[in-house]
Formats: C-alpha cells, sequence, structure tokens
C-alpha cells in the first residue's frame, strides 16, 4: 500500500486546503505564471511543500527537491543545483529549486552561498524554500525572497477543518476504507492543522479495519495533566518518563499544551515566569540536539521556579 500523503498530495493550488490570502495569492502566480523567490513559513504538515510541488506541476516547470536537512552542506549547492540551474529548462521557461527544510541549511556557509546563487541565476531559475523556524534563515536571505507565513485566522479554522475533512473522506472513499466521520472528524481537530499527520494516522489505523472509535483511546494526542501532576510534586523521574513518552510529538504542540494548562495549574503569581521559561526553551528547541533533554530542563525549571495550586 503506497503512502497516502504522497498519493493523493494536491497538484494544483486549487486543490490545496490553504487560508484565503495564501490560496489568493498563489493562484494570481500560477496565473501569471512568475515565479518569486520565496521563503513558505509554518508548522509541520500545513502545505508548505505541497503548495510548492502543486505550483511547478500546475505551470509545468522544471523543478530540483532537495531534503535540506539531509543535504545540508555546501557541497549540494557546488554540485547538484548549480548543475541544474545553470541550465536552459527544456521549456524554454524558468526553473525552480525547492530547498525543503531550509533551515537546516548551514548558517555559516551553505545559507550566505545561496545568497549569491539566488541573484547569479535570476535570470534561470528560482528558489522556494519550507521551513518551520524562520529565524533560523539568515537575515540576506530575507531580503532576497517572498517570506509567506502559513498563519491560519481563527475565523477560518472550522472552515479550513471542514474542507480537510471533505478531503480525508474522498482519501478514504477512494482507498475503500471503512470509517466514522465523526472520529475521523476528532481526528482534525486533534491534530489540527497538520494534516500530513491525519492521513498518516488514517492509514495506520486502516490495517485494523476501520477508522471507528476504538482508534480514539490510542490517538496521540498529547495530555499534560500527569505531567502537572510530577512538576507540582517534583518528581523528576516522573517529568522524564513523560518526556520520553511523548518525545515523538511535535515541540511546538507540547510548549502550547503546557502553555494553556497554565492559568488552571499555576498560582496567578506565578504565570509570567512560567511563561518567561516557556519562552526560553521554546525558542532553544529549534537549535538543541536532543528535545528531551530540552524538554525535561523546561520542566524541572518550571518546577523549582513556579508556585502550583
Amino acid at each position: 500500500m503506497s503512502l497516502l500523503v504522497e498519493k493523493y498530495r494536491p497538484t494544483k493550488i486549487a486543490d490545496c486546503v490553504l487560508p484565503n490570502d495564501i490560496k489568493k495569492m498563489f493562484e494570481d502566480i500560477a496565473k501569471t505564471g512568475d515565479v518569486p523567490n520565496m521563503i513558505l513559513n509554518g508548522g509541520a504538515g500545513c502545505g508548505k511543500t505541497t503548495v510548492a510541488k502543486a505550483l511547478c506541476n500546475e505551470l509545468g516547470i522544471d523543478y530540483l527537491f532537495v531534503n535540506a536537512s539531509e543535504d545540508s552542506g555546501i557541497d549540494v549547492l557546488r554540485t547538484r543545483i548549480r548543475n541544474f540551474a545553470s541550465t536552459v529548462a527544456l521549456g524554454g521557461g524558468k526553473k525552480v529549486v525547492i530547498l525543503d527544510e531550509a533551515d537546516y541549511l548551514n548558517p555559516q556557509s551553505t545559507q550566505p552561498a545561496l545568497r549569491g546563487f539566488i541573484e547569479e541565476f535570476a535570470a534561470n531559475c528560482r528558489f522556494i524554500m519550507t521551513c518551520n523556524f524562520k529565524s533560523r534563515i539568515i537575515e540576506p536571505l530575507h531580503s532576497r525572497c517572498t517570506v509567506v507565513d502559513f498563519k491560519i485566522p481563527n475565523k477560518e479554522k472550522p472552515t479550513l477543518a471542514q474542507d480537510f475533512l471533505a478531503r480525508a473522506k474522498f482519501v478514504m472513499d477512494s482507498e475503500e476504507i471503512a470509517y466514522d466521520e465523526k472520529v475521523v472528524a476528532q481526528l482534525i481537530v486533534k491534530n489540527f492543522p497538520d494534516f500530513r499527520r491525519v492521513l498518516n494516522l488514517i492509514q495506520r489505523y486502516s490495517v485494523s479495519g476501520s477508522i471507528d472509535s476504538g482508534i480514539m483511546a490510542t490517538s496521540s494526542d498529547i495530555t499534560v495533566k500527569n505531567l502537572i501532576d510530577a512538576m507540582k510534586k517534583k518528581d523528576f523521574n516522573s517529568i522524564r518518563k513523560w518526556a520520553v513518552d511523548n518525545a515523538d510529538k511535535e515541540m511546538a504542540s507540547i510548549f502550547r499544551r503546557i502553555y494553556d494548562a497554565l492559568q488552571d495549574n499555576i498560582e496567578q503569581s506565578s504565570i509570567p515566569q512560567a511563561v518567561l521559561i516557556l519562552s526560553e526553551y521554546q525558542y532553544k528547541s529549534a537549535f538543541v540536539a536532543d528535545q528531551e533533554i530540552n524538554l525535561v530542563a523546561c520542566c524541572l525549571m518550571l518546577a523549582s521556579d513556579c508556585a502550583f495550586r
């Protein structure tokens, strides 16, 4: 069975699930055919890579896809990208280099060199970079690109969730997967806006035969109640165990859940300090080598510096 996220990846901008203003911008680019250099910034699974590929497919543009988290060194510029960008497209138009997860490119060598590439091949090639943390991309690249933040306005979230539910139903109907629509809706709400995770969960649970209420007990939701209790008791072993059990989750979501739980579990006088601690360690999570250690350190700081109810 092929991966659903790849098999049903949209090939046109019109089929992508996006906020109205972002979708209109890319539809306008598709109409004019003039692709600018861009940095697409947003959380995991929100559609950055899909949009980049769909734009190239819709316009019939030759593109080179580079996973920058794996090929982050200067050699990938000197060989693959230079060879691709320096030649003329078969159709006579411009080419595009898609640098996926560009925030992993070396900021000391590869990113500075990329500045020159963008200018050197401006007549022949465009660069589209996707990233989760635009702060990790050097400012000179920001000034050479259009930065698009994949932010979803609160008023559009219900509509986008419904649009993706329709997309998920289409995928499951096409694959003849039995499902309970309410359960699929719950999966979307719990993982919003990470639509890639939803499709991966659907594929995972479909192996058992159907998507029904039985899967909700094993759904990968993040529950911070046990963590709050452990921090209140200053129980290091329980804090570490919770961090191990949730190490595979997106760190931004974990910090957000802890933040949402502050009001009900921490004394009012300690909330400002707790927010500062969360902000510091959330920032560090973009750079650290071991997310588990960073998360445990954050929780221990909250446990020692904040008064719990």
